[in-house]
């Protein structure tokens, strides 16, 4: 089975990275994990990944004399890396137009709402003060603004009416660590891409199983048999 290449970029626990990691445990996931890239030099990810057995570098600002420099520095290690697609989970630094654009359709990130909702911080506590009665996240195809790529995927909890923020927070995050290897696969498959602006899903996935519906308190799911939906 060929495996597609892929790098990991983060800034601190990884816990998205770890479901990535967990995900590629099984011989038929079509990914297979080249490095861990993180901008921090303490970020808790490193540990997890090189434990794994995964390579880590870590690229930092200050070692850097502008964004610029530190994107071409980014782009050239993963290059080295060998990586094909990169995966944001928990990156806290925006990337430069000029390296989206040299990655555009093969980098991805999972952001906490349902986008185009609640872009940036805080997206917990906003969409409570919003009085929403659905929550979620999001993975997307990464472009030169701020969560505003073509989505590939999302998945949706409901937001309770005890929920305080770090309620809704693990529920949230229970759904990326299911939510983010699924859409990995569709790219690495090629049966989600970025054309024209636009996430064109194709071969057997027709994208019915992208969006979650909401579940009942803090009941379990299988995300991956929502994939395998037909109309």
């Amino acid at each position: 089975m060929n495996k597609k290449p892929v790098a990991i970029l983060i800034s601190g626990r990884g816990s998205n990275m770890s479901a990535l990691i967990e995900a590629t445990r099984d011989r038929d996931y079509p990914v297979e994990i080249v490095g861990v890239i993180s901008n921090r030099a303490d970020a808790k990810g490193l540990g997890i990944a090189a434990a794994a057995g995964i390579e880590t570098k870590v690229i930092a600002p200050k070692d850097h004399p502008g964004k610029e420099a530190l994107d071409a520095a980014l782009d050239e290690a993963l290059r080295a890396m060998g990586a094909e697609i990169v995966c944001l989970a928990g990156y806290m630094r925006l990337l430069t137009p000029g390296f989206v654009e040299k990655w555009a359709g093969r980098i991805i990130n999972i952001h906490p709402s349902l986008l185009p909702l609640f872009k940036g911080l805080e997206t917990h506590r906003r969409a409570i003060e919003a009085g929403m009665r659905v929550h979620g996240c999001t993975v997307h195809f990464v472009t030169a603004e701020m969560d505003d790529g073509p989505i590939i995927a999302q998945a949706v909890v409901p937001v309770l009416p005890a929920d305080g923020e770090d309620d809704l927070t693990r529920r949230v995050l229970a759904v990326e660590h299911q939510l983010y290897p699924l859409a990995l696969k569709l790219v690495a498959e090629g049966k989600a891409r970025m054309t024209g602006g636009r996430t064109v899903f194709s071969g057997s996935f027709n994208g019915s199983g992208s969006l979650v519906a909401p579940i009942a308190g803090e009941e379990a799911f299988d995300i991956e048999s929502l994939a395998r939906m037909t109309p």
